[in-house]
């Protein structure tokens, strides 16, 4: 409790004397507990003053926990001259019951399929040198009704495509025409909910850190992402989908009449030139090679700095790959590799 109530004091001026003295007790209980954390639980565990009666109050409290978090953080664990990227992601718990705020059915990455419950998204500092996660903005995700009907009708679209794709025949469709692509997106309110909660830390952090990634995971891995990241003057570190179509840059035609080409040759996974290899390492006869390069893919409205990382089995010759990529077209492979593996 004495090193639980030192730490704590750098917080101390943001709540009322008793609220701070129950928060102690809080996360003493919290942190010796065994088994399932519930209010019972916690009431129990809890030192004198900890009543389930005080907890509930407690927990109806509001706190400025934005604040609290990063003045927790500010004080007792940043290196100001540390290494320091942003990471996203979401969390989903199970919960059963109907009452609890903000209980959907979310997608549970752990158990691979979707689940009653609650779904977090979280954004951290991560310590480069530390390879250490600080948390510093959760924000609970809630699905509003409009949200709720348009992945519905995203869904049913998505069928009814899937059934026409089986009847009509192969080939463009006759009448069909070429869609106009804008450089400038609208983002869905996942991606709104993500990009509020990215400008409130960085609004938190101010100019005490210089930061230049944002690293997300493979959902996050498309064009209306990077243009958000991009638009808050940040780059984004993501994993494309293993079949992504990358193309090289055209080699321009002198003289050519026309609009010069933008795409170039397609990019073969099990035979790539030897021009973006840039390492090479085998271990028990499962060999790894990383290539690096600039390609386009047709979803982006830009360039992008791709890293594929290519292993092969030496006794079968079967191979798998993993493509990773970054809005920064400087950043080194080594970095950009070291970044999402945080």
């Amino acid at each position: 409790m004495p090193e639980i109530l030192a730490l704590l004091q750098n917080i101390a001026s943001f709540l009322e004397p008793v609220t701070f003295r129950q928060m102690s007790r809080i996360i003493f209980a919290m942190l010796v507990i065994s088994g399932r954390i519930t209010m019972l639980s916690l009431s129990r565990w809890a030192d004198k003053g900890g009543s389930y009666r005080t907890i509930q109050r407690w927990y109806l409290t509001e706190f400025s926990w934005e604040i609290i978090h990063w003045t927790l953080f500010f004080k007792s664990l940043l290196k100001l001259l540390g290494e320091y990227i942003i990471a996203g992601d979401e969390t989903v718990i199970g919960k059963a019951g109907k009452e609890t705020y903000g209980l959907d059915r979310f997608f549970s990455g752990l158990k691979k399929q979707v689940i009653p419950g609650l779904s977090f998204f979280v954004l951290s500092l991560v310590s480069v040198e530390e390879e250490h996660s600080y948390p510093l903005q959760i924000n609970q995700t809630v699905k509003s009704a409009e949200e709720k009907a348009a992945s519905k009708a995203k869904k049913e679209a998505e069928k009814q495509a899937r059934k026409s794709e089986e009847k009509r025949k192969r080939g463009r469709p006759k009448g069909s025409k070429n869609k106009v692509k804008s450089d400038k997106v609208e983002l869905n309110p996942e991606l709104l909910r993500v990009q509020a909660a990215l400008r409130r830390l960085l609004k938190t952090i101010g100019v005490v850190l210089s930061l230049k990634y944002v690293v997300l995971d493979g959902h996050f891995g498309n064009y209306p992402s990077a243009f958000m990241v991009k638009g808050e003057n940040l780059d984004l570190i993501s994993k494309m989908r293993s079949d992504a179509a990358l193309y090289e840059t055209a080699q321009e035609t002198p003289n050519k009449p026309g609009r010069p080409r933008k795409y170039g040759n397609k990019v073969e996974m099990s035979k790539l030139d030897e021009q973006y290899l840039k390492s090479t390492s085998t271990e028990d006869n499962l060999r790894t090679d990383i290539y690096q390069g600039t390609f386009y893919n047709k979803e982006f409205a830009f360039a992008l700095n791709v890293v594929i990382i290519l292993k092969t089995n030496l006794l079968t010759n079967a191979q798998a790959h993993v493509i990773l990529f970054s809005t920064d077209l400087k950043l080194d492979y080594e970095k950009l590799i070291k970044y999402y593996s945080l």
